[in-house]
């Protein structure tokens, strides 16, 4: 479902700055695989990300999306295959439309774009159906505007809004690390019921290594821009956040960065 062949990505070349963000990145998703990623600062998960959503273009390599190679493809046109959440919780939402407004520009994403009312009753008991899965009562609160939810309320929105049309990758940029540990408690939740729901082929960064254990069934762990460690799902059953910083340790000959919330 996502093939990533020998990305490579340099920032700043030929300068006293540049930098190798990515280095001949291989990575392939069967479709419904849930893969965890992790590193510390600066290990280019986010570029890995932005690479795959097309925000970037790779200096070497293809990305492929169910075998159609959408390297040259550009963001707003890939996203009609692509879902993505973004740490920040405004990020996802228009503050000054309603839920069923944002909502209704998420179900329009797939379509071709022409004039027609962007609510209509079908669509709305449709939208109020798949808030119901969120269990925070907006099915009740279509007309509210998205700007007055609290930040896991519009991050559950903004979750559903990349997922309901179930695209073929959903990209999930440290989702949870903005919310205080109550609501980041709830959106880990609602992702893994809603991935096992559409069985989405789904990538997930996060700086909180049991998080990663918790969620999906495969692993890759990065540090300067290279996949340096990866786990199969037998072998990620039985690993713990002590085993990783071992395994980091072990390839790099040194410790991961101390980095509190990469070890939480």
């Amino acid at each position: 479902m996502l093939q990533l062949n020998q990305i490579h990505k340099v920032f700043n070349e030929g300068t006293p700055d540049e930098k190798t963000a990515l280095h001949r990145i291989e990575l392939h998703l069967k479709p419904g695989d849930f893969m965890t990623v992790i590193g510390s600062n600066g290990a280019g998960k986010s570029t890995l990300m932005n690479m795959i959503s097309g925000k970037l273009i790779p200096d070497m390599g293809e990305v492929l999306v169910d075998g159609t190679d959408v390297t040259l493809v550009k963001e707003h046109k890939r996203s009609r295959l692509i879902g993505r959440v973004f740490q920040d919780p405004m990020a996802g939402t228009a503050p000054s439309m309603t839920i069923e407004e944002n909502l209704a520009i998420a179900y329009s994403r797939t379509m071709v774009r022409g004039l027609r009312n962007g609510v209509s009753k079908k669509r709305r008991d449709f939208f109020r159906e798949k808030l119901e899965m969120l269990h925070l009562g907006l099915e009740n609160r279509l007309s509210a505007k998205a700007g007055l939810l609290s930040g896991g309320e519009r991050q559950a929105l903004s979750l559903l809004m990349a997922t309901f049309t179930e695209p073929k990758i959903l990209l999930l940029d440290e989702h949870t690390a903005a919310l205080d540990p109550a609501r980041a408690e709830l959106i880990t939740s609602l992702t893994r019921e809603i991935v096992e729901t559409y069985k989405l082929t789904t990538l997930m960064v996060t700086h909180n290594m049991q998080q990663a254990l918790d969620l999906g069934n495969r692993l890759i762990m990065m540090d300067k821009g290279q996949i340096i460690f990866e786990t199969n799902e037998d072998q990620k059953k039985d690993l713990t956040v002590e085993k990783l910083l071992e395994e980091f340790q072990k390839i790099r000959g040194e410790k991961m960065s101390s980095d509190k919330a990469v070890l939480i």
